[in-house]
């Protein structure tokens, strides 16, 4: 069996040489998947026959049970393995006595439905990996084949900022993020890289952003270039919003977003430079972005959730109404659930191994029902923070069952878009139907599911075919299904006669073209109000706010500049600027609040011409407070 799967690594190998997967014009083109030898994690394709290892030393008899529990095969164990033969599509555990006769061991394995059709490169299937942070580059190989398999599009990995560039301009030699980026993408995977934290050479407070950003700007340009035809998408930082990620108000957010968008483009002209990501679902953080106007410096508008089902329509509203009409990447998304027993295996009891298993198609239909052209379960390795358990592979990448179920919609909602949410008068059946390529046939297919219990629901036809949530294929008699808390996808045939609420419209696409010229608020961290995204001053007392302007262009920029605030504000700032290309200017804005506001905040805006530079925008939330 070794000798296989090194046979297998040399020739994965030798296909990593050639780069990212092209067809003959040059565009992005992707295979069939196949399982590497030796099926690393157990993971077998329906018609393979499956053989499970079992560990040494294992004895008596072993019995296989699928999800259900239901015996499927049997044997010794003293032969070392586990021959199951031919399953279908489905989660297996292989069970046996320990020898003292106090426990029972288990190995687990998954089979996945082999894909019929490459996975489109518009799927909105994708899947948080965190490569680089979670594996050996001895290990990628196998996992980046198991997110193929499972018909993933995109994944996100993890990125240093301080080991790519451990000193200002001198970048570190071939590293594992380089290997991360080429082995999920010679798998044919599209990779989005995120970073989270400043190096100390930038920044002290490292996860703050670099005062200067110019830092930003030039390392971004670097790793745009250096994996061009690799990384295909960055986040230029991971969850800026909240205090483990440095805590920045939208302002900060803003600033670090137009430099590292321009950084970006410099290097590659064709990645997506999507938004640095939300984190959290806070309204005074998203006005203060917009306020900013920092849409023509993103392709995508990204941000996280971990929210109840119930609460997606409120959340994605309010995402939606501060896009400018960019599509939404939702790249972090689960419903988790907790870990008991053992510390060290801090596995979930089967009960709730089902119920992560039930959640992940409920996540993936409710978001892009709601607009979210790509969303990233996360999380596939086995990863716990507290009690939360995240993981849907185990250590040995050995499937959870949720694994099996990522596989299902990866097959089953490929090339995704929403068509409708299905109306009722049972307010506990949720349904979403969109228009998909399973298979690589375009169909309608609807993801159906209720609360509590289960509910009839008449279907206007009688399907093509009905699957569960572990893709596998679900016998319908008639047009009538029974829905419980498990999802099914149920694919239709004919023209839609189903009672649909339609899904929330696009944005309208707001216009603007980015500037060269950058202007920046260097905020103290103990004056910044997160809750408010807001700097702290006092009423009827002189404060002064650095602001930096920055020309990321290839010429010198002259400009005016005007500072927009109500009348009790006593703002001063100099009105005329001149910057030379890569030049970095501090300027100081001095104001003073006569009387605190009515609503206890004020808002300065300032704008720059800078002619053929275009305008530069800067906006500062004031929290004032009422004693002040």
């Amino acid at each position: 069996m070794a000798s296989l799967i090194q046979l297998g690594s040399v020739v994965l190998g030798v296909a990593l040489l050639l780069g990212a997967p092209t067809d003959a014009a040059g565009r992005f083109a992707r295979k069939l998947p196949e399982p590497l030898p030796g099926h690393p994690g157990n993971l077998f394709l329906a018609g393979e026959v499956v053989v499970v290892p079992l560990p040494p030393g294992a004895a008596g008899d072993w019995q296989a049970v699928d999800f259900e529990g239901r015996p499927v095969a049997h044997g010794p164990a003293e032969s070392g393995s586990a021959d199951l033969g031919r399953l279908p599509v489905g989660y297996y555990e292989v069970r046996w006595r320990a020898a003292d006769g106090a426990r029972t061991n288990r190995v687990f394995a998954g089979v996945l439905a082999r894909l019929r059709s490459a996975t489109p490169a518009t799927s909105p299937v994708g899947l948080d990996v965190a490569m680089a942070w979670f594996y050996p580059e001895e290990k990628m190989p196998a996992v980046a084949n198991l997110c193929a398999l499972a018909g993933v599009n995109w994944v996100r990995d993890r990125l240093s900022w301080a080991e790519m560039e451990p000193e200002r301009g001198r970048f570190a030699a071939t590293n594992r993020y380089d290997a991360s980026a080429r082995i999920q993408t010679a798998a044919g995977l599209r990779v989005l890289q995120v970073n989270h934290n400043s190096p100390a050479w930038a920044n002290p407070q490292t996860k703050r952003f670099p005062p200067d950003l110019r830092d930003a700007y030039n390392f971004y340009r670097a790793m745009a270039r250096r994996w061009r035809g690799q990384v295909a998408a960055f986040e230029p930082w991971n969850e800026a919003d909240i205090e483990m990620f440095g805590g920045h108000t939208g302002t900060e957010m803003a600033a670090l977003q137009k430099a590292a968008y321009l950084g970006l483009k410099a290097g590659n002209p064709d990645v997506i430079a999507c938004l640095n990501v939300f984190a959290v679902h806070r309204a005074s953080t998203l006005r203060d972005l917009e306020e900013n106007e920092a849409w023509p410096c993103f392709d995508t508008f990204n941000l996280h959730h971990y929210e109840p089902f119930a609460n997606y329509p409120k959340l994605y509203a309010d995402f939606r109404a501060v896009s400018a009409g960019r599509p939404l990447w939702v790249t972090e998304s689960s419903v988790p659930v907790k870990w008991s027993g053992d510390r060290g295996l801090k596995e979930p009891t089967d009960a709730d191994l089902a119920l992560q298993a039930e959640r992940v198609a409920k996540t993936y239909a409710s978001a892009i029902h709601e607009g979210a052209r790509a969303v990233f379960y996360f999380l596939l390795p086995h990863y716990a923070e507290g009690q939360t358990q995240f993981g849907i592979l185990r250590p040995d990448l050995t499937p959870r069952p949720a694994f099996v179920a990522l596989a299902a919609v990866g097959r089953l909602l490929a090339d995704a878009r929403p068509l409708g949410r299905l109306e009722t008068e049972v307010p506990s059946l949720h349904g979403f139907l969109f228009r998909a390529r399973p298979d690589g046939v375009s169909r309608r297919v609807l993801v159906i599911w209720a609360d509590q219990g289960e509910r009839e629901f008449a279907l206007p036809e009688k399907p093509v075919a009905a699957f569960d949530h572990l893709g596998r294929e679900a016998r319908l008699s008639g047009t009538t299904l029974r829905a419980g808390p498990a999802p099914r996808f149920v694919l239709l045939g004919g023209p839609t006669r189903l009672a649909l609420a339609p899904p929330p419209e696009t944005p309208r696409w707001l216009p603007g073209q980015p500037s060269p010229v950058v202007l920046q608020a260097i905020l103290s961290p103990q004056q910044v109000v997160l809750g408010q995204s807001a700097y702290r001053v006092e009423a009827g007392q002189a404060a002064e706010v650095t602001v930096c302007a920055y020309n990321f262009g290839s010429r010198t920029f002259r400009g005016r500049l005007r500072v927009e605030a109500t009348p009790a504000a006593a703002v001063e700032l100099p009105s005329r600027l001149e910057l030379a290309p890569g030049e970095r200017r501090e300027l100081t804005l001095r104001l003073r609040l006569a009387a605190p506001p009515p609503a206890g905040e004020e808002r300065v805006r300032i704008r720059g011409d800078f002619g053929a530079g275009g305008e530069a925008v800067l906006s500062l939330r004031l929290s004032v407070p009422s004693g002040g």
